[in-house]
This record gives structure tokens, sequence and C-alpha cells, in this order.
């Protein structure tokens, strides 16, 4: 299912009707390419082309797709044929070619060479958690999250979503939780970090299949640096990696869980089950990360946590 996790906080309830929602998206439903268009994007049916509805919903939450196609033009290809054309107008009119004809050059290449050129489409899920006013993007980088989040904006003309930002500084919590070795219980460090120099951004040292409690990892927070992506087991039900911006990485939901689902033989039916699940458990850790980190929303406030506060780490 979901391979990254990127949340966004809702700064009012989501109350429109999933047969609304469908509607509306299906006003800006994906098309390919025309000869001419360099990318195109729309939604797509996020249970895949072999189903036609444009969102699928389960548990309070709305799974969507956004669909992007784009036409590869190798820049160094386009740049060979535009030298191409100057020189054969040097040669057979004897004159330079200005920077502004070389501009127009370039555009008439780029038309040319369009329909030629391969295509490239990338799908990009992500749902709505209307109980807990979430929306969570399947996203390796904010850029592609916030191109499926502007898409949603501009077909409801509106949606106050933003990233949530924490109040207790990521990095120095988890630092914390590898030098003191005082993690939650919940939260078991696997075998993979990433520290950076707090001081000097291009000091990076990146772990993987190392024991997070030797000394040698140790030395080097000692000395000052943190942790700024750190590999977690959740309460056995989750892995994945925490960044500093709260971002998951590698997120993988627990074999004991996937167990309940082996039997979905068919495509669409397990996907639907998966997402049930995923989604459920996503709901919950993010609870946990409230509690831990406090996420404060679009409107200033705090996530989802109930209860009795805990101390920021515990």
């Amino acid at each position: 299912m979901f391979k990254n996790a990127r949340m966004y906080r809702l700064g009012t309830p989501f109350g429109l009707p999933a047969a609304d929602l469908e509607e509306a998206l299906g006003t800006r439903r994906f098309r390919p390419c025309g000869p001419v268009e360099v990318a195109t994007l729309g939604w797509s049916a996020p249970l895949g082309d072999e189903t036609s509805g444009l969102v699928h919903g389960v548990g309070g939450c709305l799974l969507l797709c956004m669909r992007k196609q784009e036409r590869l033009l190798p820049s160094a290809a386009v740049a060979e044929a535009v030298d191409e054309r100057i020189a054969e107008i040097e040669t057979s009119e004897g004159r330079d070619v200005g920077r502004s004809e070389r501009r127009s050059l370039r555009e008439q290449i780029v038309t040319e060479m369009l329909p030629r050129a391969f295509t490239r489409s990338r799908r990009t899920l992500f749902y709505i958690d209307t109980e807990s006013n979430w929306l969570v993007v399947d996203a390796a980088s904010e850029k592609t999250a916030e191109e499926a989040i502007s898409l949603l904006r501009v077909t409801l003309e509106t949606l106050p979503a933003k990233p949530a930002t924490p109040r207790q500084a990521p990095a120095g919590i988890l630092t914390t939780w590898l030098l003191a070795g005082d993690a939650p219980a919940d939260f078991v460090p696997a075998d993979a970090c990433e520290l950076r120099d707090a001081e000097d951004s291009g000091s990076v040292i990146r772990c993987k299949g190392q024991d997070l409690s030797s000394d040698e990892i140790l030395n080097h927070l000692r000395a000052g640096k943190q942790v700024v992506k750190l590999a977690l087991d959740w309460d056995e039900r989750l892995s994945f990696v925490l960044a500093d911006d709260l971002s998951l990485k590698r997120l993988k939901v627990g074999d004991a869980l996937l167990d309940e689902i082996d039997d979905q033989d068919d495509p669409a039916a397990r996907l639907d089950a998966e997402f049930a699940l995923m989604a459920l458990q996503l709901r919950e850790l993010f609870v946990r990360m409230d509690t831990i980190f406090g996420l404060i929303g679009e409107e200033g406030g705090a996530g989802t946590s109930t209860g009795t506060a805990l101390p920021p780490w515990k």
C-alpha cells in the first residue's frame, strides 16, 4: 500500500460527502498527454484502472489518486537539435543568431519533438481521514505531496490543509532516545539512522544495518550530531523511517497484521483491505506522535491526542 506518509492537518472538518467528492473529481479526470502537451494532471481510480470510482471510502477515510503523465524530452537532445539548427542558419544565411531567435528556435524544436517523445506516468495515492482531520499523502518528497494537495484544492476551490508543525523538536527527541536509551516502550529503534551536525548541514552520517546503541554511534551524538532520521518499529504494528519533518518513509505494516488479509485473492479487494488496515494504524500512530511531539494544525491548536499529557518523549 503506502510506502510513505506525509501528514497535513485540515483546518476545518472535511464534510463533503463521498458522492459529491466523486462528482467534483470527475471534472478533472485524468487524460493522457496530447501530441504537443508537456504534461497532464488529473484524477484516476485509486483501486486501479480496472475500476472506475475516483473515491474509495472505508472507515471514515476517503482514498484518492492523482495521476500525472509527462513527455520525456532530454535537455541534452533539445540543446543538440537547437545547436544544429543554429549552425544551419549561420552557414546558409551568413549571420549570427541572436538570443531572442535562439529562444524562438528552442520553442519551435520542442514543439516538433514532443509528439515523438516517450511518456511516463506517476500515480500518487493519498487519503482524507474525516474522523481525525488528517490528509495523508504517499509521497517521498514534499514537492510531490504539495502537487497532489494543490490539485485537490483547485478541484474543490478550497482546502485548508497545512503540514503539521511539532511543538517539540523531533531531532532533539530522537537524539535523546538513542543517547539516553529511553525511547518509549512502543517505539523500538531499528538498525538505521541519519546523523547531522547541528551547525554544519553538510556534515552527514548515514548508518544502515548498525547497532544504534554502539559506542561508534553514541560518540557521534556526544560530539554534537543529531538524529534527523531514525528507523523505528512501532508496537509491532508499523515499521518506518521517521524524519525530523515527521514524514514517514519505508512504511510497512507488521507481518502479524498482514496475515489477517492473506486470504484475499482479488487485487482490488486486497488493496481495499490493506488500505483499511493501514489507515487505522496510522490514525492511532498520529495520536501517539501528537502526544510525543505536539502536532500543531491549521488553527494553531494541538492534534488529536486526548487525556493527560505525557512527558515529551515518554
